[in-house]
């Protein structure tokens, strides 16, 4: 592998390269088979061969260009990783070469690189320096690294005494720190909690704006959402490379078409149920059912990570039923009200309260806010004066997984205004279970017929 500082040339290309992996049935099978090849070897006869090959990548060409996203998409076992691997120089390849213009911050397998036996604090220092800051850099950013792991004193405890998510906080707070020209991101986003997966995502975000990054993932929705090309990989081969979107669905198409069974014909026409307004026609099945949407709340986090110029203060967000009771548990398909409770340290003219609904990886599903509704009698509240806001609409049935709401206090118009007070995850809630098997929500079907001729 070469690391050249060209700008004119590809962040990243990759030329016809093939990974070949030796496997032996026995471990003693590998050292016979050195042993007895080494005189073979010296008088020109054959090799004796006691493995079999596993041809990981078969002749993989691949060209990645500055500021681009890329989104790496394929089955378990397809060889992402070892692409990935590969191109951050920790394996070599069989054939073919690897060129990458600037500094590489991978967060491959879990803990990589790690010393179980070194505390956290002397692995910063270890894997920093592999990725090519010297002591003095190191030093400099150490705090910051600490601040953002978030786990406070077990940085002097060795790492093997870390749980995978404090795995996670570590490896992805150094390579967030490391000041990289090319960020790759394996699988490991999926360990960890919901807090820290959404600051990671935002940093990640953020990083998208002035460098390159390398994405895998088998969620296709992610990919879509944060990537601008995708590349498809299939049994060590490149099956195809395009736009995110044009990729994503032709991966999925054939991931149903594989997992396509047949179904019998029936000449009997389906048993369908009458309109029922606002509620599900399945509601009473799958209520009773493991199906049922159960999603957990948790309380309002006012030490969230937030911003704003602090005209106003949001004290209070929860979510409540019909009856303004607060919930700490909601089914998928009823109604809710979100309630925003606001202090206004400053007279304002036009405040406009919004909210967002974000999945784990920082995915906005929806969201509103209070600006149409009272755009043609705008607000006008007084210094010290309190608003309380409430937001009704029937929650979404959601995949099971971890979510956040994020919320807002503006003044101005929907796209000039000033953000007053902006809170990250003020509200982190989990689906237990789900019904919904497709998308990233679901919504109350009215009804669903079908007719068999």
């Amino acid at each position: 592998m070469s690391y050249n500082n060209t700008p004119d040339e590809p962040v990243i290309h990759v030329n016809n390269i093939s990974k070949v992996f030796r496997i032996y049935d026995k471990p003693k099978d590998r050292a016979i088979e050195f042993f007895a090849n080494v005189p073979r070897k010296i008088l020109g006869l054959s090799r004796v061969k006691r493995h079999k090959e596993f041809h990981s990548l078969n002749n993989i060409s691949l060209t990645i260009n500055k500021g681009e996203t890329i989104g790496i998409v394929g089955a378990n076992g397809a060889g992402k990783s070892t692409l990935l691997q590969i191109i951050c120089g920790t394996l070599t390849p069989t054939s073919g070469n690897v060129s990458v213009n600037g500094r590489v911050a991978a967060l491959l397998e879990l803990g990589a690189g790690f010393n179980p036996d070194f505390t956290g604090k002397e692995n910063i220092f270890i894997s920093a320096s592999i990725m090519g800051l010297n002591d003095e850099q190191i030093k400099e950013c150490y705090e910051s690294i600490v601040e953002f792991s978030e786990i406070g004193e077990f940085i002097d405890r060795p790492v093997k005494t870390y749980s995978s998510g404090m795995f996670v906080r570590l490896a992805f707070s150094i390579i967030a720190h490391v000041d990289a020209d090319i960020l790759i991101v394996d699988e490991a986003l999926s360990v960890g909690d919901a807090f820290f997966v959404q600051k990671c995502m935002r940093f990640l975000r953020a990083f998208m704006e002035k460098g390159t990054v390398l994405f895998v993932s088998h969620d296709t929705a992610s990919i879509v959402n944060l990537c601008d090309r995708a590349v498809w990989i299939e049994r060590g081969e490149k099956k195809m490379d395009g736009s995110a979107k044009d990729v994503s669905e032709a991966y999925l198409a054939a991931l149903f078409k594989q997992n396509n069974r047949t179904v019998e014909k029936s000449d009997k026409t389906a048993t369908t149920v009458a309109d029922v307004i606002y509620k599900d026609m399945r509601a009473d099945f799958i209520n009773g059912s493991n199906l049922r949407n159960d999603i957990e709340l948790f309380s309002f986090n006012d030490a969230s990570k937030q911003f704003g110029e602090g005209g106003a203060e949001i004290t209070d967000v929860n979510l409540e039923n019909t009856r303004e009771e607060p919930l700490s548990w909601v089914v998928g398909g009823e109604d809710v009200k979100l309630r925003i409770k606001v202090k206004c340290l400053k007279s304002m003219y036009s405040p406009i309260v919004g909210f967002y609904i974000k999945d784990r990886l920082g995915q906005t599903l929806f969201g509103d806010n209070t600006y149409i509704s009272y755009l043609d009698n705008p607000l006008n509240v007084m210094h010290n004066e309190n608003m309380d806001c409430t937001f009704e609409f029937s929650m979404p049935i959601l995949p099971v997984g971890e979510y956040s709401i994020c919320v807002a206090i503006a003044e101005g118009t929907q796209h000039e205004h000033i953000q007053h007070h902006w809170i990250h995850d003020a509200i982190i809630f989990k689906s237990h279970s789900s019904s919904t098997v497709t998308g990233l929500v679901g919504i109350p079907m009215k009804k669903i017929s079908v007719s068999v001729n």
